[in-house]
């Protein structure tokens, strides 16, 4: 059986395979190394701190690879301006995927369907993922229970299907796919993609610390916490790195804090080892290949 999808052979992927946007870590390394290895990489367009220096990131990736890239605009935490001008240079670099969140993205998908490109929206529930269909976007990303980040609370084996019955758009699976089982899983649920995020902290191209890295490798689902107290929404952390009696800020200074508290989903349980990005796939393609002969 072949590892592709309607959604992965239109956007030229070798495999059906998305390394997510991450908050502060995710770099142009990533989306250099996940575009050479066959896949879809993402990084918010945040974690440049300047639109001069996220024009930079992609002009440095696009010197490099022609192949797609994706980038998250997070429309309801980030200045309009910023916005306009993140997006504008992502039209220019010719990005082919546009993934929003937090917000409305209908502004987006009008400017981005101009060109003729895609937007992916994240979601946690059928209500925002009928709003996002309505504004117009190609796919849904269904974000279940034990994501990393800010995710639902709903499994993945239902979220998934029931969003591709009530919505009629591709979906995209994340949450808890670290390894080829459930890469195959996701596939079996209906999924056109696969959404990895906590199986990439643990690359050597992710702009993550050692200590970060390691904590990864070395832990397992149980040493995850879901909690609001970090950013006010909601979301996954590495138990160990969330202070006792943390309160949400969301200003500026405080958003400061949470680099030393550690995003991770309870994937983290079949996380092993730090390796290439490029690794990282091949084995992903590998254990789901083995799975579907497995399987018959």
């Amino acid at each position: 059986m072949r590892l592709e999808t309607t959604l992965s052979k239109k956007l030229g992927l070798k495999y059906p395979f998305v390394a997510a946007p991450m908050f502060l870590i995710s770099n142009k390394e990533m989306l250099l190394a996940s575009a050479e290895a066959g896949i879809l990489g993402c990084m918010p367009s945040l974690n440049a701190r300047t639109p001069q220096a996220f024009r930079d990131d992609l002009a440095w990736v696009r010197a490099r690879t022609d192949k797609p890239i994706g980038i998250n605009l997070t429309i309801g935490l980030t200045p309009p301006e910023r916005i306009e001008q993140d997006l504008s240079t992502c039209l220019e670099f010719d990005v082919p995927v546009i993934v929003t969140s937090y917000g409305n993205p209908t502004e987006v998908v009008k400017r981005v369907h101009e060109k003729g490109r895609l937007v992916f929206h994240d979601v946690i529930s059928l209500h925002h993922g009928k709003k996002a269909v309505g504004a117009g976007v190609d796919a849904i990303i269904a974000v279940g229970a034990g994501a990393g980040g800010h995710a639902g609370r709903i499994s993945p084996f239902v979220l998934v299907p029931w969003l591709a019955e009530e919505l009629k758009v591709p979906i995209i699976a994340a949450g808890c796919i670290s390894d080829g089982r459930q890469v195959v899983a996701s596939l079996s649920l209906g999924a056109q993609l696969c959404y990895l995020g906590t199986r990439f902290i643990a690359s050597s191209e992710c702009g993550a610390s050692d200590a970060y890295k390691q904590m990864v490798v070395s832990s397992g689902p149980e040493d995850v916490v879901y909690t609001d107290v970090v950013s006010g929404i909601h979301a996954n952390f590495l138990k160990a790195t969330v202070p006792e009696n943390f309160s949400a800020d969301r200003s500026p200074e405080g958003a400061k804090r949470w680099k030393d508290i550690w995003s991770a989903g309870q994937g983290v349980g079949l996380v092993h080892a730090v390796k290439p990005i490029g690794a990282i796939v091949e084995d992903l393609a590998r254990e789901a290949h083995d799975t579907f002969s497995a399987l018959g």
